[in-house]
């Protein structure tokens, strides 16, 4: 489940770079590069190993040298309170290296566990690899692919950064639904800071809508001390 969570996280951007052709190549080619990196470490070791983590450490190697100041929503649990924050990328996924360095120094080889040779050797092949495989031309029959298989759906959360103007009390955002999405409606979980502090709430995008509706949500704009309320402006746009 934590393999194909990270794969649904970063491949996707990886895979819209590269062409669905070059992205499978790339895939196999990582998890390969991986299975000999924790051999080669592990020669002596005699316990069997399988899983996909390898050749997801090398999607993520990908994406760090392609967007590395994307941002990563994530979930950071502090005591009794679990926060969504976005962190870029560049940090996410070098605490994550690090985190694989240091387990692997502790690692005989020797018990069952976790390969963090092959995760780390797949994440520095899939910063090689993909420098090699931008070299190789796309194809015109990648691209008829990638409108076949386009989205339909954007991600079920969204952090939003809602700004105000002049004195006014409330506030105005965008969120972006996909085609589908548009005409048939959905829920979504958005998360914004507001006065300091991060709020979720879900959302449900009425069907039929279209781009520049602005969706109201009462009483969820700037405060007072008197206890005023503004609104939040949600402004759809269709991706």
């Amino acid at each position: 489940m934590g393999n194909m969570w990270f794969l649904y996280i970063f491949g996707d951007n990886v895979e819209d770079r590269l062409g669905h052709l070059r992205y499978l190549f790339f895939y196999l080619l990582c998890g390969l590069a991986a299975g000999v990196s924790h051999l080669v470490i592990n020669w002596g070791a005699n316990t069997p190993t399988i899983g996909a983590s390898g050749a997801i450490a090398g999607v993520m190697g990908a994406y760090l040298v392609l967007y590395p100041r994307a941002k990563v929503l994530t979930l950071i649990p502090l005591f009794f309170f679990f926060p969504f924050v976005e962190v870029p990328a560049f940090f996410f996924l070098g605490i994550w290296l690090l985190f694989q360095l240091v387990s692997a120094a502790g690692d005989t080889g020797h018990v069952g566990g976790v390969a963090f040779w092959a995760h780390i050797g797949g994440f520095i092949f899939g910063i090689i690899f993909l420098k090699l495989i931008e070299l190789v031309p796309r194809m015109g029959v990648q691209d008829t692919m990638q409108r076949w298989t386009r989205k339909q759906t954007t991600p079920r959360l969204h952090m939003i950064h809602p700004v105000g103007s002049g004195g006014s009390l409330d506030l105005r955002g965008n969120m972006t639904v996909s085609e589908r999405e548009a005409r048939v409606g959905g829920r979504k979980l958005v998360t914004f800071a507001r006065d300091r502090a991060k709020r979720t709430f879900s959302l449900q995008i009425p069907p039929g809508i279209t781009p520049g509706t602005a969706l109201r949500l009462r009483g969820m704009g700037k405060h007072t001390a008197e206890g005023l309320k503004g609104d939040l402006y949600l402004t759809i746009e269709i991706k």
